[in-house]
């Protein structure tokens, strides 16, 4: 079994120490609290793959935090220790969400059987979900009543080979429930491959999806293992699957149909065992009226439908979020929210969505430098950054850019209009037009830049290296 993150709350020192050597014996990392108070703090400040606690400590009972567990961390499992021949609280606990239970006094062969059964991977399989989300513990960071409902159904879709069409606007998290339905199925230990539908041309996506033989088309030098092929006995995720042209469209529905894949250029089929889930940010039944989509294949890929809501629907999750987001990107010391830029944020129509809020809340971690956060370094109307340092922002000799729609970058060597931040651009791109800006600022002192900046001289000369390389100024 992987090595678990195992946090342990109970007030007993003889307890503690008993179950940190066992424990620790089977592999896992240990994190000792005295009560269910300083649990929920340890619960906030890292990553858990397993809780278990006593029932009664001072402060916070076991019961009282095992409540708080399931509001706050529903895919934390917990064990309960109960107290010697107590069925009553056992069953007790069990009702009341806890995984398993343990009664004292136990060895260490039964403690260790109690963790294996409870983290087995048909019941506790989002932990490596949950490392990579960073999400502490849940999947997706809400208290909306809907996107809750959008999680259980996913959750309980998850044991079947169900195909999952998950619909929704850009950035409202529809990849992040993909990777939940994989990592809560019992395929989490097989692969899961994605394949953005809206990257390549028609022409290289089939070869993407199916794979081809060597000499199938020119420049075919080798054999190339298609994404289904890679995501035998897992998981594929087809992203933007609207924007795959009808003819492929065909080809992918014989996929579906007969699961088998044929190789461009191949002879024979092969057999491939997959879980299929596509996203959409588009309407696929009203593009299924108008021709562009084929209804045989939205039939097929209808069988478990998920609509995500837009974050103007879920006003209750801007605040959550945005203080999650700050404790990401500042730790300990994330500020707290005053009243009026709360507002501001709530009020927001948030056309990007949770990634477009991320996005805003990381240029105001960097901007603000440590100071109260103020409704400018959100930069929610796309003010230039120029005019948040006072217009004094001004030079010549480096390159400025301005940003289509889309976030995406057009370059010029010679211009002398300000650098604009707007939203949806990412920490690099913020990060590059903070240094430009304040380097102009300096009149290209560099020393008088990296002070300001709060970094040291070598690491300015590396990022000016890296966008010299990038052509964003000679």
């Amino acid at each position: 079994m992987a090595e678990l993150q195992v946090l342990v709350a109970d007030d007993d020192p003889q307890m503690q120490l008993a179950l940190k050597a066992g424990l620790s014996r089977g592999g896992h990392t240990v994190t000792i609290v005295p009560d269910g108070l300083a649990a929920v703090e340890a619960l906030r400040e890292g990553q858990f793959d397993l809780l278990i606690t006593d029932q009664r400590m001072p402060k916070m009972t076991g019961l009282e935090l095992l409540a708080t567990v399931q509001e706050e961390y529903s895919h934390l499992p917990v064990i309960m220790i109960t107290a010697h021949g107590t069925i009553n609280q056992a069953v007790d606990a069990m009702q009341r969400g806890a995984a398993d239970f343990i009664s004292k006094p136990f060895t260490n062969e039964e403690l260790q059987r109690v963790v294996d059964r409870v983290v087995a991977p048909e019941v506790a399989a989002h932990r490596e979900f949950k490392r990579e989300s960073g999400a502490m513990g849940r999947p997706i960071v809400t208290h909306d009543p809907l996107m809750k409902r959008v999680l259980e159904v996913s959750e309980s879709v998850a044991r079947s080979d169900a195909t999952v069409l998950v619909q929704g606007e850009s950035g409202t998290g529809k990849e992040l429930i993909a990777r939940l339905i994989h990592d809560a199925s019992p395929r989490v230990h097989q692969p899961f491959v994605a394949v953005n539908c809206a990257a390549l041309p028609d022409t290289l996506l089939e070869s993407e999806l199916f794979g081809h033989e060597k000499g199938a088309f020119t420049g075919a030098q080798t054999r190339k293992i298609g994404k289904f092929e890679l995501a035998h006995g897992g998981t594929i995720l087809l992203d933007e699957i609207s924007e795959m042209e009808l003819a492929l469209q065909a080809k992918l529905l014989r996929v579906l149909q007969e699961r088998e894949v044929d190789r461009v250029g191949g002879k024979s089929p092969i057999s491939v065992d997959v879980r299929v889930v596509a996203t959409t940010n588009r309407n696929l039944e009203d593009m299924v009226k108008q021709g562009k989509f084929r209804a045989d294949l939205y039939y097929r890929l209808n069988v478990i439908p998920l609509t995500l809501p837009p974050l103007r629907q879920r006003q209750g999750d801007v605040i959550l979020l945005t203080n999650f987001f700050l404790k990401k990107f500042l730790g300990n010391d994330a500020p707290v929210l005053p009243s009026d830029v709360a507002k501001a944020l709530s009020e927001h129509s948030w056309p990007g969505n949770v990634r477009e809020l991320q996005n805003a809340v990381e240029r105001a971690a960097i901007l603000s430098s440590g100071r109260e956060l103020h409704e400018k370094d959100f930069l929610l109307a796309g003010s230039s950054l120029s005019t948040m340092l006072g217009g004094s922002l001004s030079g010549e000799g480096l390159s400025s850019f301005s940003h289509t729609a889309d976030g995406e970058e057009e370059s010029s060597l010679d211009g002398e209009e300000n650098l604009q931040i707007t939203p949806g651009m990412t920490v690099q791109q913020v990060e590059r037009t903070l240094i430009l800006e304040t380097l102009k600022s300096t009149s290209e002192n560099r020393t008088q830049a990296a002070k300001t900046l709060g970094i040291s001289i070598r690491t300015l000369r590396n990022k000016l290296n890296e966008y010299r390389e990038q052509g964003y100024f000679s």
